[in-house]
């Protein structure tokens, strides 16, 4: 458990270091942890989704996936290291402010705490309760054999019989990064698909509702409890229908797809809405900026292989809208460049 709780929380938060200074708006206050947190994933999840598809496809077992996806993890955490001991030599640490609860506001206090209450509830039920829901009889079923067998989508979830690699699937092998996660960890497989998974990947849904929230609500931070209100709220009574995105984040939220809507899509809203900030106002935007943006649109081709498709039209229209509206072109080559990875695996998709 305490992998994994390594795995899931303490890495990616020290690989996001690497995408640290991006935001000085948000940086400079106490949820420089969640964004470090969420970008650090981003780039862990480009990493495996670019390392395990050739393996797929070459029909490579999946111990070597691991020994792979385990150097690529130690590297990102060193580089992250040199460059926060390089930062904090430079003095380029931003300054930390007081906060949320710099201020004593009893109002806003108990806001926090029913906000603080709700997602507690939620988290428990996602843990304690059991859904029906025939994707597990797949998705599961193929992390456990990828887990055990030592092969990636070779034999069939449903029979254990031998197949050939289904190329929808093995585009967006988020199964195998579960199963990842089962052999590092000597974890099953199951356990690891519902009872772990949905408490961090739930967390860091919330965690991105918290980052917009505070660039929304920009000045007014007073009302942010209430938007986390309000939103948990929207999720709780949310299962409308079993295609919702609160059904997805809440009963499904170990599936890729429900990674995509739930997690993907809202951060590259974050991210585009932060670097379209810096546009408007004239400021260069960074390399480390469009790095981020293209491991979180990767990132969404690791969840769902419709995420190929669906990262590059958001980013585009929204690169389209902003070189348009601020007369600067060269919005569009980042955008595209910031495609290419996606492009490939689009690409793949068609040929097969």
């Amino acid at each position: 458990m305490f992998i994994l709780a390594a795995l899931l929380l303490l890495v990616p938060t020290v690989v996001g270091g690497l995408a640290a200074g991006m935001d000085s708006g948000i940086m400079q206050n106490r949820s420089a942890v969640l964004f470090r947190w969420t970008g650090g994933q981003m780039i862990l999840w480009a990493g495996f989704q670019v390392i395990c598809v050739p393996m797929i496809l070459a029909q490579r077992n999946f111990t070597e996936v691991v020994v792979l996806y385990s150097g690529y993890t130690a590297a990102m955490v060193i580089l992250a290291l040199a460059v926060e001991i390089r930062r904090r030599k430079r003095g380029q640490t931003a300054k930390r402010s007081g906060g949320l609860f710099q201020k004593k506001d009893r109002i806003c206090t108990l806001l926090w705490v029913c906000a603080a209450a709700l997602l507690l509830l939620q988290l428990v039920q996602a843990v304690r309760l059991t859904y029906a829901d025939g994707d597990d009889a797949y998705y599961v079923a193929v992390s456990s054999i990828t887990e055990n067998a030592d092969t990636m989508y070779l034999k069939h979830a449903y029979t254990g019989g031998g197949t050939n690699v289904n190329i929808r699937y093995g585009l967006a092998p988020f199964p195998v990064w579960i199963a990842y996660l089962a052999r590092v960890s000597g974890i099953r497989t199951v356990s690891v698909a519902h009872v772990v998974l949905p408490a961090a990947l739930i967390l860091m849904t919330y965690a991105i509702y918290f980052l917009l929230g505070r660039r929304l609500l920009a000045g007014r931070e007073r009302y942010l409890p209430l938007f986390m209100i309000f939103t948990e709220l929207l999720v709780l009574f949310g299962d409308y229908s079993f295609y919702s995105a609160a059904n997805f984040m809440l009963a499904r939220s170990r599936q890729g797809k429900a990674a995509l809507g739930n997690i993907i899509f809202p951060l590259l809203l974050l991210l585009l809405f932060m670097m379209l900030e810096r546009i408007s106002e004239q400021k260069k935007s960074r390399g480390a900026d469009w790095i981020l943006l293209c491991c979180t649109m990767t990132a969404g081709c690791l969840c769902s292989t419709m995420g190929t498709f669906l990262t590059v039209l958001l980013v585009a229209l929204t690169g389209l809208c902003a070189a348009v509206c601020y007369h600067d072109w060269k919005v569009l080559l980042s955008v595209a460049l910031c495609s290419i990875p996606c492009g490939c695996f689009a690409l793949l998709y068609l040929m097969a």
